[in-house]
C-alpha cells in the first residue's frame, strides 16, 4: 500500500478556471516547501506545461481512454514518485467524458479510479446562491464522486462571496477559497486553447504571481487536509523499464540517438513517451526546429510530436539548414514519428509557407476544429489503437498514399518508404497517441533505428545522413521490396509499347560506327586494347597508362569495389542503382547520400562524411538531370578518398560542360559509356580514367579479353575527332528534343524538375499515372527504386517531337482532371 496524499480539480465546465486555480495549488504548496506532483485528466498537452512550472517536475497526464483504466493509479504513482501530494486537474465539466460512453475518461471517473477527493472550481462571475445548487447537483449526480471543498473564481465583493458562502453551508460544502477577479492570473489563449508555455516568456512570473493570489485567498492547510483523506492506493508505480525489453545487440556504439522536437513550435508530448523510449535503449535528445540547423550528433530516428507550427510557419521555414538536415533524414530511411504538429512541418507546404516537403502534400489552416478520440489500426494489423485528434489544419489528399491509421475503416495520415527500404520509415498523422498505452511502439521505434542498416549524423552544420543500402536489398521476403531495389528501364518496355523508360537514344548509328563493328567481328584474333587505350587517351588528352577500356560502366564499377577493402563507401543518390550493386557484391556496406528535390538536387559537398574513403557520384546525374559544378566536384577530394564520377550522360551535354575525364587528379577516377548516345546498348562498351596506381587497381581485378572485339572497335571510332563533333551535333538535338518534352509537360500541368543537362526529364506526375500511360501504349521509368524519389515520380527518356507530342495528349488522359488543369 502506497500513501499519496491528493485531489482533483474540478468544475462545472471548462472555462470556470480549472487550470488557472488547480496551476495556483501547485505553486503555492511548492512554496511551502512541499513536493507537488501535477497531473492532467484527458489528453490535454499545454495544461501539463503549465503545471510543470509550478512544480519543477514534469507535467503528466491521466486518460482512461488513451492507456486503459488499469494504468491510471500506476501512471499516477509514477508522476507522484516521492511527493508529498498530487493535485489533479480535470477536464472539461465533471461528468464531461468520451462521446458516447457514458462519462468514460471523464474527470468524475478518473476521481473515482485513484480514489481522490474533488475540489469545485465555479466561476461566480454571475451567479450568487444558484452556485450552491450547482454544487449540490454535481456532488449528488453520481454516487462515489467525494466534493470535498468549493473554491470561487472571479467574485465581484465580499458580500457577493457571502451569500455563496451561506448558500453553500447550508448544504454542508466548505467554502475553502474565494480568487476576486483578477486578469494578470489568465494564461493568454489562442485558436487551440492556451498558449504553451514555451512560448511564454512571462509564464513563470505569471505563475509566480497567481500562486501569491492563491495563498493569499485559498486555505492551503484546507487543501492539504483535503488530500489527507485520500486512502492509500494498492498498486505499484508504473516503470517504463518493466514495459520494454531494451533493444539486445544493437551493432551500434552506445545508445541510438532519437531526435525529439523541441522548442516553441513543438511542445506536446507526454512525458512517458520519453521514459519509454530511454527503457527501450535509446538516447533522447531534444532539438529545436526553430533555432537549431542541424539533428542532434548520430542521429538514427526522429520524434516529431504536437504544437503550434502554423505559428511559427515563418520562422521554421526560414532555417533552411534544420529543413535539409530533416529532409535529408526522411529521404535516406531515417525512422520518423509525426504527430498533428509533426506532419504539418515536414508536408511541402504550411499556408503557402515551404516546410521540409517530405510527405508530398500541402496543409492549411480552416476555421473547422478537428477533435476527438480516434479508433486506429495500423493496415493489417489486428490491435486497436485509442489516440487523439485536435486540430483546425487540413492537408490535401494524395491518391494512393499507403495510410497511417485506418480511423474507424478510413484512411488516415501516410505512412511512406522514402529511401526503399521495403517498409515505412515515416509514419506521420493527426493522432496523438499515448505510449504507455502502447508500449511496443517505443520498443519497435527504438528497434528500428538500432538496426544494421540504421542511420548516422555526424557532427555537421548539414546534419548529414547515411543510408547502408543492405536495408534495401534484404533478402527476406518479408520485407523486400515490392519493386526490386536493381530494377532497370528496360524492365519497362514490352511489345506494343512506345519506349520512354531506356536512356539509349533512338538516332542511327553512323556509318563509319557500323563499319568499325562489322569489321570487329570479320576478325578472328582475341581481342586487344591497345588501340582503343591510345584513342581513349588522345581524346581525353592523357597518358595511356591512365585508361582502362571496360564492358560498358557497370563492369568499371565492379572493378572499382573489389579493387580495395573500401572502409566506407558511399553513393550520392537518386543515382543508377549499378554502383550499389557492385560494392554489395564485393561485400562492401555502401552508404548512401540522398539529394532532394527541394534543393534543385544539388549536390552539397558537406553531406559527405569526411572520413568516407570512396564517394560516386552521376554527373548528369540519373534521373535527375542534374549537372553538378566542377567546383563542387573538386570539393570531394581530399586525401586518402577515391571519388569516381559517372559521366555516362556528359557526352549528350553541348560542349561537356563541368566534365572532370581530362583532369589529372589524385584520388579522382572518371567512369564513361557509350551506350546511351551511340544506341549500342548490346556491344557494352566503356571506359574509366584515372591515375596509373589506380588504373593497375581496377585492372588486376579485370579478367582476360572482359571487352569485346566490337567493344574496342566502338571506343576507337567514337573516341576520333569525326565522333567528338557528331556527339556535339547529337548532343545538341537532345537539347531541342528535351524542350519540346518540357513544354509537353508543361502544358499538361505536370511538375518536372527543371534544368535537366541529360536525354531524360524527371517528373512527378503522381501515383497511377504511370501505370494508366503504359495501359495507353506508353512505358516510363519508374521512379519509385531510386532513394530519394516515390512512385509519384518517373523518368521520361527524350524522344523526337511528334513522340513527345503523344505522350502529352496522353498524360492529359491519364491525368485526373483537376491536376491536368493546374
Amino acid at each position: 500500500m502506497i500513501r499519496l496524499p491528493r485531489l482533483v480539480v474540478a468544475a462545472p465546465a471548462s472555462g470556470h478556471g480549472k487550470t488557472t486555480v488547480a496551476t495556483g495549488l501547485m505553486a503555492a504548496l511548492r512554496g511551502r516547501g512541499l513536493a507537488v506532483a501535477g497531473h492532467k485528466i484527458g489528453p490535454d498537452y499545454i495544461d501539463p506545461g503549465y503545471h510543470a512550472l509550478a512544480t519543477g517536475r514534469p507535467g503528466r497526464n491521466l486518460d482512461p481512454q488513451l492507456v486503459g483504466e488499469e494504468r491510471i493509479v500506476p501512471l499516477l504513482l509514477n508522476g507522484a514518485r516521492d511527493a508529498d501530494v498530487a493535485v489533479v486537474e480535470g477536464v472539461m465539466g465533471l461528468y464531461d467524458g468520451a462521446t458516447g460512453r457514458r462519462g468514460f475518461a471523464s474527470t468524475a471517473h478518473v476521481a473515482g479510479l485513484i480514489g481522490a477527493p474533488v475540489v469545485l472550481v465555479v466561476d461566480a462571475s454571475h451567479a450568487a446562491r444558484s452556485v450552491a445548487a450547482v454544487v449540490h447537483g454535481l456532488a449528488t449526480f453520481e454516487p462515489g464522486v467525494a466534493v470535498a471543498g468549493v473554491i470561487l473564481n472571479k467574485v465581484g465583493s465580499p458580500r457577493h462571496t457571502q451569500e455563496i458562502r451561506d448558500a453553500l453551508a447550508d448544504r454542508g460544502f466548505p467554502l475553502i477559497g474565494v480568487l476576486p477577479r483578477d486578469a494578470g492570473v489568465v494564461a493568454p489563449s489562442r485558436h487551440l486553447g492556451l498558449v504553451p508555455v514555451a512560448e511564454q516568456p512571462s509564464a513563470a512570473a505569471t505563475i509566480d504571481r497567481l500562486a501569491g493570489r492563491v495563498a493569499e485567498h485559498v486555505d492551503l492547510d484546507a487543501v492539504l487536509r483535503i488530500a489527507a483523506t485520500a486512502p492509500d492506493l494498492d498498486a505499484e508505480p508504473w516503470d517504463a523499464s518493466a514495459q520494454v525489453a531494451p533493444v539486445a545487440g544493437a551493432p551500434v556504439a552506445g545508445a541510438p540517438v532519437v531526435a525529439v522536437a523541441a522548442g516553441r513550435a513543438f511542445t506536446f508530448r507526454y512525458a512517458e513517451t520519453d521514459e519509454l523510449l530511454r527503457a527501450a535503449g535509446a538516447r533522447v535528445v531534444e532539438f529545436d526546429p526553430l533555432t537549431d540547423d542541424a539533428l542532434p550528433d548520430g542521429t538514427r530516428g526522429i520524434y516529431l510530436g504536437g504544437g503550434f507550427p502554423e505559428t511559427h510557419a515563418a520562422e521554421l521555414a526560414a532555417n533552411e539548414p534544420m529543413l535539409r538536415a530533416v529532409r535529408t533524414a526522411v529521404a535516406a530511411g531515417v525512422p520518423v514519428v509525426a504527430e498533428c504538429a509533426g506532419l504539418l512541418y515536414l508536408c511541402e507546404s504550411l499556408d503557402g509557407t515551404p516546410m521540409v516537403g517530405a510527405v508530398p502534400v500541402t496543409a492549411r489552416m480552416t476555421t473547422r476544429l478537428t477533435l476527438g478520440y480516434r479508433h486506429a489500426r495500423t493496415s493489417g494489423d489486428e490491435g486497436v489503437v485509442v489516440g487523439h485528434e485536435f486540430h483546425r489544419t487540413t492537408v490535401s489528399e494524395r491518391a494512393g498514399a499507403e495510410p497511417a491509421w485506418l480511423l474507424d475503416g478510413s484512411p488516415e495520415g501516410f505512412a511512406l518508404d522514402p529511401a526503399g527500404v521495403g517498409r515505412p520509415t515515416v509514419h506521420a498523422s493527426y493522432l496523438h497517441t499515448h505510449w504507455a498505452g502502447h508500449p511496443s511502439t517505443a520498443e519497435q521505434f527504438v528497434a528500428a533505428a538500432a538496426a544494421p542498416a540504421a542511420l548516422t549524423s555526424p557532427a555537421s552544420p548539414s546534419a548529414r545522413v547515411l543510408l547502408d543500402p543492405d536495408r534495401v536489398n534484404q533478402q527476406d521476403t518479408r520485407t523486400r521490396p515490392a519493386v526490386s531495389a536493381w530494377h532497370h528501364g528496360d524492365e519497362e518496355v514490352g511489345p506494343g509499347l512506345v519506349d520512354l523508360a531506356v536512356n539509349v537514344q533512338h538516332a542511327d548509328r553512323p556509318p563509319w560506327l557500323e563499319e568499325a563493328l562489322h569489321a570487329a567481328l570479320a576478325e578472328r584474333a582475341y581481342p586487344s586494347p591497345a588501340r582503343a587505350v591510345d584513342a581513349i587517351a588522345a581524346r581525353h588528352r592523357r597518358p595511356g597508362d591512365q585508361v582502362l577500356p571496360t564492358a560498358g560502366a557497370a563492369e568499371a564499377f565492379t572493378l572499382i569495389a573489389r579493387a580495395r577493402s573500401w572502409r566506407r563507401p558511399v553513393v550520392v543518390h537518386p543515382q543508377f542503382s549499378e554502383p550499389d550493386r557492385a560494392l554489395q557484391a564485393a561485400g562492401r556496406r555502401p552508404e548512401h547520400v540522398v539529394l532532394h528535390a527541394a534543393d534543385g538536387f544539388a549536390l552539397d559537398p558537406a553531406l559527405v562524411p569526411a572520413d568516407a574513403d570512396l564517394v560516386l557520384v552521376g554527373n548528369p546525374t540519373n534521373p535527375t538531370g542534374r549537372l553538378h559544378e566542377r567546383a563542387d566536384l573538386h570539393a570531394l577530394l581530399r586525401p586518402g578518398r577515391v571519388v569516381v564520377v559517372d559521366e555516362a550522360f556528359l557526352d549528350a551535354v553541348p560542349g561537356e560542360p563541368e566534365s572532370v575525364a581530362a583532369e589529372q587528379r589524385s584520388g579522382l577516377v572518371v567512369v564513361r559509356s557509350l551506350t546511351k548516345t551511340w544506341a549500342i546498348p548490346g556491344i557494352r562498351a566503356g571506359y574509366l580514367v584515372a591515375e596509373p596506381e589506380l588504373v593497375r587497381a581496377f585492372a588486376e581485378q579485370q579478367p582476360h579479353w572482359s571487352v569485346s572485339a566490337p567493344a574496342l572497335a566502338a571506343l576507337v571510332a567514337c573516341s576520333s575527332d569525326a565522333a567528338v563533333q557528331e556527339s556535339e551535333r547529337r548532343a545538341a538535338l537532345v537539347v531541342e528534343h528535351r524542350q519540346v518534352l518540357e513544354q509537353v509537360l508543361a502544358d499538361a500541368g505536370v511538375p518536372f524538375v527543371p534544368g535537366s543537362q541529360a536525354p531524360f526529364v524527371l517528373a512527378r506526375p503522381g501515383s497511377g499515372v504511370r501505370e494508366k500511360l503504359r495501359d495507353n501504349g506508353f512505358a516510363l521509368r519508374r521512379g519509385d527504386t531510386f532513394p530519394g524519389l516515390d512512385d509519384t515520380w518517373v523518368r521520361i527518356a527524350v524522344r523526337e517531337p511528334a513522340t513527345s507530342r503523344r505522350l502529352g495528349r496522353a498524360l492529359v488522359r491519364a491525368l485526373p482532371r483537376q491536376e491536368a488543369a493546374s
